[in-house]
C-alpha cells in the first residue's frame, strides 16, 4: 500500500511517499481502508520533533481519519466489514496518511451520514478540542457568558456553535476576514481585535475565557480581568502559559485534546442533525502531503485540509 511517513524528525523534506506493507489488525483492532486523513498543526510539530509525542520511527502521520472497515481483529464485535467510520487515533501510533490504517476499535465511531466520507476526517480532534475547552475544562452551563479569543479558525467556529446550542452567550474575536463566518456560526457579539481594545470592548465580564490564538503572554494575562471572580481561563495554545488570578479565584486550564469515543459519536450526531456544520476548506491527494507540510512550516494553514487516500472518488460514500 502507499503511505506517507518520516524515518527521522526534521523539515518537511523528511516525509516520503512510499510503498509499505499493509498492516494487520490485532486483538481489539480494526483495519480501515482510508478515505481521508486530516492535517493538524500537531502533525507538523511531531514531524519536526518539537512536540513531545513518543512516536516510533518510521511514523505515518494523520491521527484524524475516516474510511470503511476492511477487517476485524479478534474480540471486535461492535463493528462490521464495510462500516463507514471516523476516528481520532492514538497520536503515538501510525496514522491515516496511507491507504490502510490499523486502529483500536475504541477509537472509531460510525461516520456522519450527511457528508462525504472523506470530509468526515476533518471533524474529530478539532470538534473534540472545542467541546473539551468549553465544557470539560471551562464547565460552561446555560445562561453563562464565554469570550472566545481567536474564534475565526475551525475550532473557534465549532466552539461558537456548541456554546450557543448549550444556551451560552458568546462574545468572539475575529479579524475582518473571518467576522462574517464567526457571526454565521452564532456569535452574539463579534469584536475586531485588529482595531479594538478588547478590555474596552467587552462590557460585561464572562464566566469563561477560551483562548485559541497565539497571544503575547502579557496581553493574555491582561485579559484575565475580563473573567468574573471564580471563573476560568482555558487555552489550547500549550506553548504559552495559561494565566489565572488566584486572588479572585480565576483558575487556569490548558487543553491538549483527548480521545473520547462517546463524545465523538455525539458530535457526529450533531453534524447529521444540522446543529454542527462540518468545515473542510481543501482536499489534496496523499502524494501532496509533503508539500502541505512545507506550506505549514512556512506559515499557518487556514481552515481544515483533508488528505485523500485514493482518487477524488473516495470522497463520496459508496
Amino acid at each position: 500500500m502507499k503511505a506517507v511517513r518520516f524515518h527521522q524528525v526534521g523539515g518537511p523534506e523528511v516525509l516520503q511517499h512510499e510503498e509499505v506493507e499493509q498492516p494487520v489488525p490485532g486483538p481489539g483492532e480494526v483495519l480501515v481502508r482510508v478515505a481521508a486523513s486530516a492535517f493538524n498543526a500537531a502533525d507538523n510539530g511531531m514531524r519536526a520533533g518539537f512536540l513531545p509525542i513518543p512516536v516510533v520511527l518510521p511514523h505515518v502521520p494523520g491521527y484524524d481519519v475516516s474510511g470503511t472497515v476492511e477487517a476485524l481483529g479478534e474480540g471486535v464485535d461492535d463493528l462490521a466489514a464495510g462500516d463507514p467510520v471516523v476516528g481520532f487515533l492514538p497520536m503515538e501510533r501510525d496514522g491515516g496518511a496511507a491507504e490502510f490504517v490499523v486502529a483500536p476499535a475504541q477509537a472509531l465511531v460510525a461516520a456522519p451520514a450527511s457528508v462525504p466520507l472523506a470530509d468526515a476526517a476533518g471533524l474529530p480532534s478539532v470538534a473534540l478540542t472545542a467541546w473539551q475547552a468549553l465544557f470539560d475544562e471551562g464547565g460552561l452551563t446555560a445562561g453563562q457568558r464565554v469570550l472566545i479569543v481567536g474564534a475565526g479558525g475551525v475550532v473557534g467556529k465549532y466552539a461558537i456553535a456548541l456554546a450557543k446550542r448549550a444556551g451560552v452567550h458568546v462574545v468572539a474575536t475575529a479579524s475582518p476576514r473571518s467576522a462574517d463566518a464567526v457571526r454565521a456560526a452564532g456569535a452574539d457579539e463579534v469584536v475586531d481585535r485588529t482595531t479594538t481594545d478588547l478590555l474596552e470592548a467587552v462590557a460585561e465580564q464572562v464566566d469563561v475565557l477560551v483562548n485559541l490564538a497565539p497571544l503575547d503572554p502579557e496581553e493574555f494575562t491582561a485579559l484575565v480581568a475580563l473573567v468574573r471572580d471564580g471563573g476560568t481561563v482555558v487555552s489550547t495554545t500549550a506553548f504559552i502559559p495559561t494565566p489565572g488570578d488566584e486572588s479572585r479565584g480565576v483558575s487556569a486550564r490548558t487543553v491538549f485534546v483527548k480521545p473520547n469515543r462517546e463524545r465523538l459519536a455525539e458530535l457526529v450526531s450533531l453534524v447529521d442533525s444540522g446543529a454542527l456544520t462540518l468545515e473542510v476548506t481543501r482536499r489534496i491527494p496523499l502524494a501532496e502531503l509533503p508539500a502541505l507540510h512545507a506550506e505549514a512550516a512556512a506559515g499557518r494553514i487556514p481552515g481544515k485540509v483533508v488528505v485523500l487516500a485514493g482518487d477524488a472518488s473516495t470522497a463520496e460514500r459508496s
